[in-house]
């Protein structure tokens, strides 16, 4: 018993380790610690390797873009504009124009994935791929940026995820997206107390 949960671990000590980093950053997400991104950084390069041979290619994408946003991320709130008394980034809230902007951008992203992947690679959940990821370049960005309702979108991915990673025997990974969705609940409610009302819009 104790030779096969070791042999198990070995097999899955990436996967076990992206699921560590994860939950990491996602507890210094919702305590807007800035380490987030360090962790973030760690948590993309893992996963690039494990999306890939699972045939998530849209997914994989998504971790080198997270290597990016993860650096302007830790840009922005160390040294991005409207920074209140205390020298922080605050939360705020998203404008109709930015929702309206990001949804169209939304659109555009699934559509070119979407026939990317039914097209020219074998993913066996194209547009459940192309839907997460689509939704989560906009949910990064918004968190780059530290807009409050990224925490819905996260909400939405993260419970759909789950799903996907499980069907394609992902297990501790859709562990860590059943554990997401939650957190993601508690970030969103976290990050409201914490705002300032006269800096509720950006």
């Amino acid at each position: 018993m104790n030779q096969s949960i070791i042999h198990w671990i070995t097999e899955n000590f990436i996967e076990l380790a992206g699921m560590t980093t994860g939950l990491v950053y996602l507890y210094f997400s919702i305590r807007q610690n800035i380490l987030l991104w360090l962790f973030g950084i760690i948590n993309a390069g893992l996963y690039i390797y494990i999306f890939l041979i699972s045939k998530f290619y849209a997914g994989a994408g998504l971790q080198v873009y997270y290597l990016f946003i993860c650096i302007y991320g830790w840009y922005n709130w160390k040294y991005g504009n409207n920074r209140d008394t205390t020298g922080e980034l605050p939360v705020s809230n998203i404008t109709r124009k930015i929702t309206r902007d990001l949804f169209i951008i939304c659109l555009l992203i699934f559509a070119v994935l979407s026939f990317i992947l039914k097209n020219y690679t074998d993913s066996p959940l194209p547009l459940g791929d192309s839907f997460t990821s689509s939704l989560s370049i906009i949910a990064s960005w918004m968190l780059a940026r530290k807009i409050l309702e990224h925490w819905l979108l996260w909400i939405v991915v993260d419970s759909f995820s789950m799903g996907m990673y499980f069907y394609r025997d992902l297990y501790p990974t859709a562990f860590l997206y059943f554990v997401f969705t939650f957190m993601a609940i508690t970030g969103y409610y976290q990050w409201k107390r914490s705002m300032i009302p006269d800096k509720q819009n950006i």
